[in-house]
């Protein structure tokens, strides 16, 4: 319980500092509306029709990710910049916590504009994305996602060119999430059952756990070089 409390009051801190400044927040929002709006007209995608069903999964999860690695590049760098980066390395508590309180407030903060997204996208997409289905897949891919940018986020937080190199070592690691997010998307806006989209499902399930417990045993690592 003491180690959750840990966990929980680094979540606290950086949901508590988001509200006040809430940089994050809207870089990630208005990036992810940039990024559908760029795809509606690059495809011209402003009718529905078999079209859309092709492109939206993909264009639905290029939205995620870009927002995503918006949000990662600032979990640690507003540390750093601040000098709380060595306040939390010097605290009684083990460096694990820091990680997965990171985590989970990067994965509450893509949630958040995944589920404002949703409503945005399905007005300029015109396909219904609101299924329960969907919503698990968005989750099971967000925490993939945020379980490996965490890690090469405190990875890079220490170099100069941070902005330019966290993309060029996330988005080749982090593929396979997007491949599965996205094929299980497709799989539901098509209407298939659960059970042809359970194989996805499966794979993020994988994906998460593999690397929820690498970043879990390297990260004492990582953050201390």
């Amino acid at each position: 319980m003491g180690y959750l409390r840990k966990v929980f009051a680094i979540v606290w801190k950086d949901i508590v500092a988001e509200l006040r400044t809430k940089e994050m927040f809207s870089a990630m929002f208005v990036f992810a509306v940039l990024v559908i709006v760029v795809f509606v007209f690059a495809f011209d995608l402003r009718v529905t029709g078999e079209r859309v069903q092709q492109v939206a999964p993909g264009a639905l999860w290029v939205a995620f990710a870009f927002a995503g690695v918006l949000g990662l590049n600032r979990a640690f760098v507003m540390e750093k910049d601040r000098g709380c980066l060595e306040g939390l390395l010097l605290a009684p508590v083990d460096h694990t916590a820091i990680y997965f309180g990171k985590m989970i407030s990067t994965v509450l903060f893509m949630l958040v504009v995944e589920a404002i997204m949703v409503p945005v996208f399905t007005a300029f997409f015109g396909v219904n994305l609101f299924d329960l289905r969907l919503m698990l897949t968005i989750l099971l891919g967000t925490v993939g996602f945020a379980a490996v940018g965490t890690i090469l986020s405190a990875m890079t937080a220490q170099t100069r060119a941070r902005e330019v190199l966290l993309p060029i070592l996330l988005l080749p690691v982090v593929a396979p999430v997007l491949i599965f997010a996205v094929k299980a998307t497709a799989g539901i806006l098509d209407g298939q059952s659960m059970g042809e989209i359970a194989l996805w499902l499966r794979l993020l399930v994988a994906f998460d756990v593999i690397f929820v417990a690498t970043a879990f045993m390297t990260f004492d690592y990582v953050v201390k070089e």
